[in-house]
């Protein structure tokens, strides 16, 4: 009874793949060593899942207890003189992150170069200004958040999403509260079908275990996944119109619009380095940064040049607004996150050399079976982060095919939506659209998005299977 209740407790867990390819795997899973570094990690992991209630960032203390954890590894491991096993450990878990670092810094920043550049801000104030029906912004919001999210995250997309729903709803709250869960379900879904669309099929992509192409087999699955709860759903938004808006559409800065085409340039940068040349994504993404960064250049060039003859008042309020600095960009990225990131590949990194790991992985998938164990991460994943969920089964890396690795990316980046607080997505609009957007809000529409969710599980084994 007692493995089984670890069992389920470390699949919610995030984990690395050191275990399964170490020769020396220990298993201390019944030590005073285990059950001492998996209640440190529980009890980080408890403040993660409060962090809306306590202000507690997340990574404050996965970062404190994957530091306390290695130290209690270490010190024991040095008594045994295994101290080396110890060190190859965290040489491989780090190396994991640092490719998965790397790439997501590059993405984030170029993310929010377009957003500095007022990119975003011109879609909002465009769609805002054309007169479009409840329904069709319903319908509207929901399909580009589901276009735009396979290349941008679904967390930027939401907001932006939301954002146009807030301007024109005003006096409309159920077409809020609508819209903001068909938004959180569209970017979900347009995320699971993209390497570039979420931080776990960014792992599985880089894990090697499906090719770049192959992520297309889920188009269609994620497109049933959004489609389905948002018909349903769309019955229930008014045709009427919002009141004209009057506001001015934001202009684009210097350099806008060819800082998307350099973003769009360093994605295929970094397929083509991992398809052709066979070397990492992060290396084609990091290549990528010096195409912003030559780019950025050329715009301060061209920025102080519009404004040479221009009085020093206006040069230091508007061509300072203007300017571009990628370091700037680079500052704003989510910290958070990234080092949230880090505490969870060490915490985990550390379960999985214990042995942890391997039980779970023969009692779920060697138990139920594949098809049960991926369909449970996906509903597991609307209760905790996807990100540590996918670490799991990557680190517990069961024996399954292709088929398999597709349906568990798919839950695992869809699940989410079956609850508000399943997402980075549905926690963000929570706070953006508050009062109107809330967790009870969702919760009502669950038993309409697990629907969704069935139905994408049907279509890939209709297709794909």
């Amino acid at each position: 009874m007692i493995k089984m209740i670890v069992g389920i407790l470390i699949l919610l867990l995030p984990v690395v793949s050191y275990a399964q390819k170490d020769p020396h795997i220990l298993n201390l899973t019944q030590h005073w060593v285990g059950y001492l570094v998996l209640a440190i990690f529980g009890i980080a992991y408890t403040f993660v899942i409060l962090e809306e209630k306590i202000h507690l960032s997340k990574s404050k203390p996965v970062l404190l207890a994957a530091g306390i954890i290695w130290i209690i590894i270490a010190w024991s491991q040095l008594q045994a003189g295994h101290d080396d096993w110890v060190e190859q450990a965290i040489h491989h878990d780090f190396l994991e992150y640092a490719e998965l670092f790397f790439f997501l810094l590059v993405a984030m920043t170029y993310i929010n170069a377009i957003a500095e550049r007022g990119v975003f801000k011109a879609l909002r104030d465009w769609l805002t200004s054309k007169g479009f029906s409840y329904r069709q912004l319903f319908w509207l919001t929901g399909s580009l958040a589901f276009m735009l999210s396979p290349v941008a995250d679904n967390l930027t997309t939401s907001l932006i999403m939301c954002a146009v729903i807030l301007a024109v709803g005003k006096d409309h709250p159920q077409f809020i509260a609508l819209s903001c869960i068909n938004i959180v379900v569209a970017a979900n879904a347009g995320g699971a079908f993209s390497p570039f669309g979420d931080i776990t099929t960014l792992m599985v992509w880089q894990s090697g275990l499906i090719p770049f192409q192959d992520f297309f087999k889920l188009f269609l699955p994620s497109l049933v996944n959004f489609l389905v709860p948002a018909i349903i759903m769309s019955f229930s938004i008014s045709k009427d119109k919002p009141g004209a808006e009057t506001e001015s559409i934001t202009s684009i800065r210097t350099g806008g619009i060819g800082m998307v085409f350099l973003f769009l340039a360093t994605i295929v940068t970094a397929v083509s380095f991992h398809s052709f040349l066979g070397l990492p994504p992060v290396y084609g993404m990091m290549f990528g940064l010096g195409y912003l960064k030559i780019y950025a250049y050329f715009v301060t060039k061209k920025v102080r040049k519009k404004y040479l003859y221009y009085s020093d008042v206006v040069k230091d309020k508007a061509q300072q607004k203007e300017e571009f600095n990628v370091f700037d960009m680079i500052a704003r990225s989510e910290w958070d996150t990234l080092f949230f990131f880090y505490g969870v590949i060490m915490c985990v990194g550390a379960l999985g050399f214990l042995g942890y790991l391997v039980f779970v992985s023969d009692f779920f998938y060697g138990n139920f079976g594949p098809t049960i164990a991926n369909t449970a991460v996906g509903v597991i994943s609307a209760i905790i982060d996807n990100i540590p969920v996918m670490f799991a089964v990557l680190t517990m890396n069961p024996e399954m095919s292709e088929f398999q690795w597709l349906l568990v990316t798919l839950t695992a980046g869809v699940g989410g939506s079956l609850l508000s607080i399943g997402s980075a997505a549905g926690v963000a609009l929570m706070g953006q659209a508050r009062g109107h957007y809330t967790f009870f809000s969702h919760l009502k529409w669950t038993p309409v998005i697990a629907l969704g969710y069935v139905a994408g599980i049907y279509v890939h084994f209709l297709i794909n299977g």
